[in-house]
């Protein structure tokens, strides 16, 4: 009787489950930042395409050699520091501003101007960029000076890194921001992550390898080498392909925050030069051509594309108030600015000439999406996307990057008239894809091209492009790599509070969860991911890149309510029992296939490369092949299985620093 008892109490409960969710699967996106309260700049009051864009200079490296003068590793040493910037163009009508700038946090080292002037110590956000060549190791001592509060809201009720040791029984009232939790601002923990780089999880950056200006260093902490107390030695093999890289902050429940103030930069690997001018490009030289024929700064042009809101000094605003404010005080779900800044200042222009421009394009915003065309219709070659060069040039009017996603474009303004001026637009609504159309006159707005006669950016000659790209991409079909020796099933689900979303989750589980992804070294696996939210998603890997396989419609109802009583009844939970799931618990897998609508997609020609994020729709199912090796099938260079092992998260940060990221370990 008490089983029979228990049966239909399941039964009924799953029924009533599988109804509500017919009704609320997807009726709404999750919701926008909160409205902008008064006191804030109004962004239709700031002059456009006044300041010039800025270009990111080069970072100068100590040089180590052997015996014969070749350099066999870099060394660099890059502080993280804050200053004051000319963030908003001139003519911005400030209120109570200290000096017409804004407080921003970067990195700090050596650099050299593209001019050839050496600057030993040079801060900017976005910061400088490192020039790696590929076979010649880097070492990087990456160093917190920032001995200042965090000057955005810390939420200390979120998983976070919480350097002070703060109880986590935190009840309401909590203070209002400012000034917050005093415990929470500082000391401010951080940690350096190269973003795509195929490196030993000693040198990952992870989110609990953080580290204070007074020393104060989190669980998974590591040096390669002994440094000072406030700093972490990282070594970046640079074994893997060429390719557009970046680097951020990623502290456990701050990285949000910590970006938003302004650590990030570009990384960019390239082939080492060759011993003869390549002018006819092969499939093995395509990189050493385009780096002679698109010269850094000149032709080849860094675009890190991130949206802010000001206060009406100037000073950076961010929610200070959370959606479920009796819960979480200040974290909000997604942060969409009301301005456009391009490599720190808010709607640039660039002067151009009559011809051609590799464009490094970087979405470089906490939570949104850029669907990027130019005004006049013109048409771009993407080359490349996260993890290289694509199998071949694809000729688009627009393309879509998601939060933490490289685009690696070719532009032909040569047969465009002297004087014209050409707007890079966003048509992506927010959340992406079911949220509200970009404003026309602010943040559909990215930057300006001016095309003039003469300018100290001019562009190249048309370049030659290869039918084949990638060496590492010359199969017939695509996916190229081979079948998979295991498949894992997951999916992406939100958990609701009482005024909206709580938490967002991978797979149900929580960040501190029993890890329940365990790669074997070397092998190749399909990750089958269900969005059964209301958003696209940009999930990214650490480590290993990927191969975007397909997409396809699923009945999420259907598929809800069917994991949901799959862990209650098979899995012993017991009825009602809601994510996040217990953290010992790993999830039982519900096989897709009885709730899949329609035909699968496979990736579209611009995605025909190696991934190291990807967009996952809401109601669909997305297949990526990751194998556990280097793009070319040969091991790391580095035993992958020692160290703290690494992550996998949502690239919206606002939903990484609240639940939406899992630590995964590769075995041997």
């Amino acid at each position: 009787m008490k089983n029979n008892t228990r049966i239909f109490a399941v039964a009924f409960a799953t029924l009533t489950m599988m109804l509500s969710l017919a009704i609320a699967v997807f009726a709404a996106p999750m919701p926008m930042s909160p409205p902008v309260p008064a006191g804030l700049l109004d962004p239709t009051k700031i002059p456009k395409y006044v300041n010039q864009l800025v270009i990111p200079p080069v970072y100068v490296p100590t040089n180590v050699t052997d015996g014969n003068g070749n350099v066999i590793r870099q060394d660099y040493k890059i502080n993280m520091s804050y200053y004051r910037q000319p963030v908003l163009p001139p003519g911005t009508p400030l209120v109570g501003s200290l000096d017409g700038k804004t407080l921003v946090w970067g990195y700090q080292g050596k650099v050299e101007l593209l001019d050839g002037t050496v600057i030993d110590s040079f801060i900017h956000s976005p910061s400088s960029t490192f020039e790696a060549i590929r076979g010649i190791p880097i070492n990087v001592t990456w160093v917190n000076n920032i001995d200042t509060p965090q000057f955005l809201p810390v939420d200390p009720t979120i998983h976070w890194a919480n350097p002070n040791n703060m109880s986590m029984m935190l009840n309401p009232p909590y203070p209002t921001f400012p000034p917050g939790f005093t415990d929470a601002q500082a000391p401010v923990p951080l940690v350096t992550h190269l973003h795509e780089g195929e490196v030993q999880s000693y040198s990952d950056g992870g989110p609990d390898a953080w580290f204070t200006y007074n020393g104060i260093r989190g669980p998974a902490y590591s040096t390669m080498s002994p440094t000072a107390a406030n700093a972490a030695v990282y070594v970046y093999p640079n074994m893997q392909q060429p390719s557009t890289l970046w680097y951020h902050d990623h502290a456990l429940g701050m990285t949000r925050l910590n970006v938003m103030s302004g650590l990030a930069g570009y990384y960019l690997l390239r082939e080492p030069p060759a011993g003869t001018a390549v002018t006819t490009p092969t499939v093995n030289t395509f990189d050493q051509y385009l780096t002679t024929h698109f010269p850094y700064g000149v032709s080849e042009i860094p675009v890190a594309i991130q949206d802010r809101s000001f206060y009406a000094n100037g000073e950076l605003w961010f929610p200070t108030v959370g959606i479920n404010p009796t819960i979480n005080p200040y974290w909000f779900p997604e942060f969409f600015g009301n301005t456009i800044m391009v490599n720190g200042r808010v709607w640039p222009n660039l002067d151009v000439t009559q011809g051609w421009y590799r464009l490094r394009l970087l979405d470089g915003s906490n939570a949104r999406f850029y669907t990027l065309s130019f005004s006049n219709g013109m048409p771009f070659t993407l080359i490349g996307a996260d993890g290289g060069y694509l199998m071949s040039p694809v000729q688009v009017t627009s393309w879509t990057i998601a939060p933490g996603e490289r685009a690696d474009v070719l532009v032909d303004f040569s047969n465009v008239p002297v004087g014209t001026k050409i707007i890079l637009r966003n048509n992506a609504k927010a959340p992406y894809p079911a949220g509200t159309p970009p404003a026309g006159n602010t943040v559909a707005q990215i930057m300006q091209f001016t095309v003039v006669a003469s300018s100290a950016t001019p562009g190249a000659s048309a370049p030659v492009l290869p039918a084949s790209t990638n060496p590492t991409l010359t199969g017939a079909v695509f996916p190229t790599l081979p079948a998979p020796t295991k498949q894992r099933i997951l999916t992406l689900w939100e958990v609701m509070g009482p005024l909206g979303p709580l938490m967002v989750t991978l797979n149900g589980q929580k960040w501190d969860a029993v890890i329940s992804e365990l790669p074997k070294d070397g092998t190749t696996e399909d990750w089958v991911v269900v969005d059964l939210t209301g958003d696209a998603h940009p999930i990214h890997t650490h480590l290993a890149t990927f191969q975007v396989v397909s997409r396809q419609k699923i009945n999420a109802a259907k598929y809800s309510a069917a994991w949901l009583s799959l862990q209650q009844v098979q899995g012993g939970l017991g009825a009602g029992a809601m994510p996040p799931w217990p953290l010992d618990y790993i999830p039982l897998e519900l096989p897709v296939g009885p709730y899949l609508q329609g035909k699968p997609t496979p990736a579209p020609l611009g995605e025909r490369g190696w991934q190291d994020t990807v967009q996952m729709f809401p109601g669909e199912v997305t297949i990526i092949r990751i194998r556990w090796t280097q793009q070319d099938g040969t091991a790391y260079p580095f035993d992958p299985t020692q160290g703290p092992g690494y992550v996998w998260h949502c690239h919206i940060v606002d939903h990484e620093d609240n639940e939406m990221m899992r630590p995964y370990k590769v075995v041997p």
